[in-house]
């Protein structure tokens, strides 16, 4: 549904409708109204409903429609107050516990916890009995009984997006705490928190018409509708309009609060998202060139581009003890080598990537002889200089493309991040950068794709644009987490020749990991193999077929299916006997149970 058609549904016209009424209320009623409602006329006092006063008079007189009106400004001005007091407070402290480390968040959420414990309207006559009841101490107390709910709410949404890909990304490149909250973690949860902004509006409201009502918020001369509707239930047998009025208009005003909040949900950011969208061309792959006899070589210390040693991961579980993930694993990449890591699913693959980039979370418990990137040695503290390093050579592949890329920011926001952030670019050359970057993964049309959300992309050139980011910098190495999942096997290889083509003219290094031994042996130099943390053999990929000599390694060559497998016999599989104990036990030369002896015979299809 285009913005136009979200804009004009019933709710949303009504919503505007009635927020349009209420501002002018609020702008011009004291001037139009505020005479007749200021001005005393005994020999009219407590007079009925008329022509000439539609809701009577009070006791000395005044006009009470007159006094609805011009209350509007007065009960907006609390009302909005003690919202913006809740939202403030909310996002400060919402935001806060979501970077504090592990134990002072359970602190801070645990005080969250039992705020929310105790009774709302509790919280707010406590805080009347501190600040007096008056209107400025309503106001301050209806805001800050609403910081907890507000907090908690931000809290969750800001833990449910800071685990997401484009996070991660904005780490590598360096973004900071603060910079990855308001660029990446705010847009995203704008939202459902607008959402539930509004909605609170509207309580709010009613709130401040309750303690008006019992004498805890605006005190006389002043009135607000709670006032107003106090003075009329006194008389309510005599003149029922002088209640029903300022009643009607509380019900209203709650009433466009809570269309406003259902508009806003509606259009789901609808209105940041309005460019069209244009076909994507498609790319062609060219067959990576390697030399006759590839061997598996240990490079010169001058060539390596990253480094990890003797790596163990370990996670905290329930009970207070750990479980180790990663076993060991040792791992080397030379300048412009391609590296794959194959394997299935649980075997570590992504966490080593993640732990060579430096991306594991505070949870994790990572011990290592040695990482360095370059000769940036990753296990000491680093410096605002090293991350804007790192943010230049250092690129990240995600998996998912739909959610590597920040919904709420356009495609250009992000791929002009690092040129602008840690190359000092101006913004019109980062993105000319970007456009660059685009145009050289084979999206067509690049400056005004640029203007475009991740949506608005096909998950093709979602990944395309994946890679792109990782070429806004000056890549030495890249990380690409199966970048191939989910994708057709046409896109899976225009993928593909987009970032062999990537690799060869940045002369990046590429760790490339993946499921596919077949697509690891096609596009890599080397690979390793790893099951349950452990590398269980690294050879040349040409030759995977012929030097394979682990049992497992060999187990997975005989998974794959040819144009020659036999289609009336089920597809061999991995057997359970092959764990890390018996295969650390096995023989070399050995063959798995289930697996055909001629196994490693067969053409391994790339």
């Amino acid at each position: 549904m285009s913005v136009r058609k979200k804009l004009l549904t019933g709710t949303a016209i009504s919503a505007i409708v009635g927020s349009a009424l209420l501002v002018f209320l609020a702008v011009a009623g004291p001037t139009i109204w505020g005479p007749a409602a200021d001005t005393t006329d005994v020999s009219s006092r407590l007079l009925g409903a008329s022509a000439a006063h539609p809701l009577g008079t009070d006791e000395l007189g005044r006009d009470i429609l007159a006094r609805v009106l011009s209350a509007t400004r007065l009960t907006l001005l609390l009302t909005l107050g003690a919202t913006a007091i809740s939202l403030v407070g909310g996002i400060v402290f919402g935001l806060v516990a979501s970077i504090l480390p592990k134990y002072p968040r359970r602190w801070f959420t645990g005080l969250l916890d039992i705020l929310l414990a105790f009774p709302w309207l509790l919280m707010v006559l406590f805080f009347t009995v501190i600040w007096g009841a008056t209107a400025t101490g309503a106001m301050l107390a209806i805001g800050f009984a609403g910081i907890p709910s507000f907090a908690r709410l931000v809290y969750n949404l800001a833990s449910s997006v800071s685990g997401r890909d484009y996070v991660r990304a904005a780490r590598v490149v360096g973004v900071g705490p603060v910079g990855i909250l308001v660029r990446h973690v705010l847009p995203n949860i704008a939202n459902p928190f607008f959402v539930n902004a509004a909605a609170t509006a509207s309580v709010t409201l009613l709130s401040f018409a309750g303690l008006s009502f019992l004498g805890l918020g605006v005190q006389a001369p002043a009135y607000d509708w709670g006032r107003m509707l106090q003075e009329g239930i006194l008389r309510i047998y005599v003149n029922p309009l002088a209640a029903v009025g300022p009643g009607i208009a509380i019900v209203l005003a709650g009433l466009v609060f809570t269309l406003l909040s259902e508009a806003v949900a509606g259009t789901r950011g609808a209105g940041f998202r309005a460019v069209a969208a244009r076909a994507a061309g498609g790319v062609t792959i060219t067959s990576r060139r390697r030399s006759a006899e590839p061997s598996v070589t240990k490079a010169p210390e001058g060539e390596i581009v990253a480094e990890i040693t003797d790596l163990h991961i370990a996670f905290p579980t329930a009970d207070g003890g750990t479980v180790e993930r990663v076993r060991g694993v040792d791992l080397r990449v030379a300048r412009g080598e391609v590296v794959g890591i194959v394997g299935e699913s649980g075997s570590g693959k992504s966490l080593t990537a993640m732990a060579l980039a430096g991306l594991l979370g505070d949870d994790a418990i990572i011990t290592t002889s040695g990482h360095r990137f370059d000769d940036l040695d990753m296990t000491r503290q680093l410096t605002a200089s090293d991350r804007s390093r790192l943010g230049v050579e250092l690129g990240m592949i995600f998996q998912d493309p739909l959610t590597s890329l920040n919904p709420a920011l356009t495609i250009g926001r992000q791929l002009t991040e690092v040129p602008e952030v840690h190359m000092g670019m101006k913004p019109a050359q980062a993105r000319a950068r970007a456009a660059d970057a685009l145009t050289a993964v084979g999206i067509p049309d690049a400056a005004n794709r640029l203007k475009q959300y991740p949506h608005e992309f096909s998950g093709g050139m979602r990944q395309r644009a994946m890679i792109g980011m990782a070429l806004t910098g000056k890549p030495r190495l890249i990380i690409a987490d199966e970048p191939t999942t989910a994708l057709d096997v046409t896109v899976q290889r225009q993928v593909m020749g987009v970032l062999h083509r990537a690799q060869e003219e940045t002369g990046a290094a590429i760790v490339f990991i993946s499921h596919d031994i077949a697509l690891v042996s096609a596009f890599c130099d080397q690979v390793i193999v790893m099951k349950d943390g452990r590398v269980v053999e690294a050879l040349p990929a040409e030759r995977i077929r012929q030097d394979a000599q682990h049992p497992y390694t060999k187990a997975l060559i005989a998974c794959l299916p040819d144009m020659t497998s036999d289609r009336t016999q089920p597809l061999p599989v991995i057997p359970p006997e092959l764990l890390p104990e018996a295969l650390d036990d096995a023989a070399p030369a050995e063959e798995p149970h289930g697996v055909p002896a001629d196994a490693h015979e067969k053409e391994v299809p790339v």
